[in-house]
């Protein structure tokens, strides 16, 4: 857990000043600007303060079940969903908050698991029969990275329409015209659908839905090209999916982004040092994680009007796609 004394160190201050302005002290005599670079660095950290922590407690948020829709050795090779399950974990060890794990399996899991926490965390999809379920087990609910049907449950993902939208407006202005997909029915490829298909781009032959893996991607890629359709980009659904496309593109002979830009979602750290470094839109898991956190507890402490916040995304550009002018590669 992060200390006073680091957040200190790192503003270059006295652990006895970091721990009067984080405790709200309004007779320490500071200027305004050092305030705020001590709360900020608190926050960047993850530090939660005792008045925090025992706001926790008070509101009876002691232990957290944590749901995930990914088996355990699924969730291991997507970083995204690590780094989102870490992002609640952090914030509950900060606040002392225990956390009970509950992976996918064939079957519902042990309804007492849920039951006996304080609140439960969704991580990831669920269908409606999944949803209901966990919605009477639980005492209190948030869903992270997922939007379910029913707006009076709590949830906190990232905008995939808005960022979808957003990348494809992008690589329109660097002059792709005739984009393939591949991925998954969610809400990315709906609003690819629509977008494509406003511009009058879309051809159904250029989006292939399938396993959001490095394999699938590999293999999605190889049945599109067999198409023999003209494509000048490719947009996936993850960069692991992205990795795959590499290995498709270049047993076929084809150069990136000389031929084929490629363009993907989440910003994992490995796409940084793919071959060209990958473009890819940078969703913010921890972020979401971390929020659900703050959800489930204004509902233990007596919340009842529900909220489901969208948080922003960015493009990272990298050499995988073509560069404007004025940019550098």
């Amino acid at each position: 857990m992060v200390t006073i004394k680091e957040i200190a160190a790192a503003v270059g201050v006295s652990s006895a000043t970091v721990s009067r302005v984080l405790n709200y002290d309004s007779t320490l005599s500071i200027s305004n600007r050092k305030r705020q670079a001590i709360i900020e660095t608190a926050e960047a950290l993850n530090y939660a303060t005792p008045r925090n922590r025992a706001r926790a407690n008070q509101q009876g948020l002691t232990k957290v079940a944590l749901v995930h829709f990914l088996a355990p050795e699924r969730e291991l090779v997507d970083p995204y969903y690590v780094a989102l399950r870490l992002g609640i974990e952090r914030r509950c060890a900060a606040l002392k908050i225990e956390t009970v794990k509950v992976y996918h399996t064939d079957a519902k899991p042990d309804a007492k698991l849920l039951q006996e926490a304080s609140g439960t965390i969704v991580i990831g999809r669920h269908d409606e029969d999944e949803t209901d379920w966990l919605h009477r087990n639980s005492r209190q609910i948030v869903f992270a990275d997922h939007v379910p049907y029913d707006d009076q449950i709590d949830s906190v993902s990232a905008d995939l329409r808005a960022a979808m939208e957003k990348l494809l407006a992008a690589l329109a202005q660097r002059g792709y015209r005739r984009i393939a997909y591949i991925g998954w029915g969610d809400r990315r490829a709906q609003a690819f659908v629509q977008w494509m298909t406003a511009a009058g781009w879309f051809d159904d032959r250029l989006f292939r839905s399938g396993d959001n893996t490095e394999e699938g991607g590999y293999r999605l890629t190889r049945d599109i090209i067999a198409q023999r359709r003209p494509f000048d980009a490719i947009v996936t659904f993850n960069d692991s999916m992205a990795i795959g496309v590499y290995r498709a593109l270049h047993e076929a002979g084809l150069s990136i982004p000389q031929d084929i830009g490629v363009a993907s979602f989440n910003d994992i750290s490995v796409a940084q040092f793919l071959n060209p470094p990958l473009t890819t839109v940078h969703l913010p898991a921890e972020e979401i994680g971390e929020a659900a956190v703050e959800l489930l507890l204004e509902r233990v402490g007596g919340r009842e009007l529900a909220k489901q916040i969208n948080l922003a995304s960015r493009i990272v550009w990298r050499a995988s796609t073509r560069v404007m002018p004025g940019e550098t590669a």
